[in-house]
């Protein structure tokens, strides 16, 4: 059931469902209130800024990843803010100073270079480890403790006596994963680096951990957090993206023309998987749409591809109770995480407008893209 009428709407579009976000931001909060922990959004997932306000309510801050992401962080969200880089641009570094009070490194030469800088600010520096320990399976891509990783210092390269002026330790080695996965990260680091901890000021978990999906375990999400408070005295931080806006979000789509095939009809749609949801194609993934089934299940099948000239550019295979024609509207789900941030305009796509299905039922578009979005890129 949708709270507002898809016939009202110009395709494509990304509408994000306030209520939605409200109920996964107060299932946060509740964390953050009986742990003491602080939850930061990772700007990664989610960086619409328009509701960051109606955000700022119930978590601690925000997550960046350069220069640009805290500077948003900072102006329209102005509460905790906390950056990671895999590598940091001497240029920026004065001004990723001023936005942000943690800056967190991925290697003992780079805090070599920038550390007196960031002392003297009165800002607080951490290092981000790679615990060597994957919990992930077939998306290598995502995994930060692949053996080919570069994010985070192993135990091999670990300085122990370079660490004057670190207050903080970062690890990030999750991806759409529970807390037993934490669970058993957080033994890993303790194993690995564990005498190390008593000496700090914080530990942050980084993110990728799901606390807004229905089976997600938050009773052991909230020992893991007590356990480094208690065991060692540290302020907790949490990163999580998609958590923030899991299933707060749609994309809107219009079918422009059915294709006949012998194996299966196609229908040529106004939205892109490259061009409006990339992670349907790096995941990969086969996106929720709403009102289908899996191919042959429903009496209709179709593959869903876009209008761009790329072969492989087909959303999935689905099935429906009645057949796709020119005009029809379909709805994808969980559109608001990883979208709008890698959206582009491969083939002068148009971006999809950005719309708020508001709390009392109204649409609120808050921005709308054209020709100009499309050239100002190049």
């Amino acid at each position: 059931m949708l709270d507002f009428n898809i016939s009202d709407i110009k395709t494509p579009a990304y509408i994000i469902d306030e209520k939605k976000l409200i109920k996964n931001l107060s299932i946060l909060n509740g964390v953050e209130k009986r742990t003491g922990c602080k939850i930061l959004l990772a700007q990664k997932a989610f960086s619409c800024y328009h509701l960051y306000p109606i955000i700022a309510e119930y978590i601690s801050g925000t997550a960046c990843s350069g220069l640009y992401e805290a500077r948003l962080g900072y102006e329209y969200m102005g509460k905790e803010n906390h950056v990671f880089s895999a590598g940091y641009r001497e240029d920026e570094m004065d001004e990723i100073i001023k936005y942000c009070g943690h800056i967190i490194f991925n290697s003992f030469s780079q805090l070599d270079k920038f550390r007196d800088k960031v002392l003297r600010s009165g800002k607080s520096i951490g290092i981000r480890l790679n615990p060597e320990h994957s919990t992930q399976e077939g998306h290598e891509i995502y995994d930060p403790c692949s053996p080919t990783s570069r994010l985070g210092i192993t135990l091999k390269n670990f300085e122990p006596e370079n660490l004057e002026g670190v207050s903080g330790f970062h690890f990030h080695t999750l991806c759409e994963q529970n807390s037993d996965d934490l669970e058993t990260t957080l033994d890993a680091v303790e194993e690995k680096f564990g005498k190390y901890l008593k000496k700090l000021k914080w530990i942050n978990f980084g993110g990728g951990h799901h606390i807004t999906r229905d089976d997600y375990d938050i009773p052991r999400l909230e020992k893991c957090i007590k356990k480094m408070q208690e065991k060692y005295g540290l302020e907790v931080f949490l990163e999580p993206g998609e958590a923030i806006a899991l299933n707060a979000g749609y994309l809107v789509t219009e079918v422009l023309d059915i294709i006949k095939k012998d194996d299966m009809d196609i229908a040529i749609l106004d939205t892109s998987a490259a061009c409006h949801m990339p992670d349907v194609l790096e995941m990969p993934y086969r996106p929720p749409l709403l009102g289908s089934g899996m191919p042959h299940e429903k009496k209709y099948t179709y593959r869903l591809g876009s209008q761009t000239c790329l072969s492989g550019d087909a959303i999935g295979e689905y099935s429906f109770d009645y057949p796709l024609v020119p005009g029809v509207r379909l709805v994808f789900s969980d559109m608001a995480i990883y979208t709008m941030v890698k959206n582009n305009t491969f083939n002068g796509m148009g971006l999809p407008s950005i719309i708020i299905s508001r709390e009392n039922g109204t649409l609120e578009t808050v921005k709308k893209f054209g020709y100009e979005d499309f050239k100002a890129r190049l």
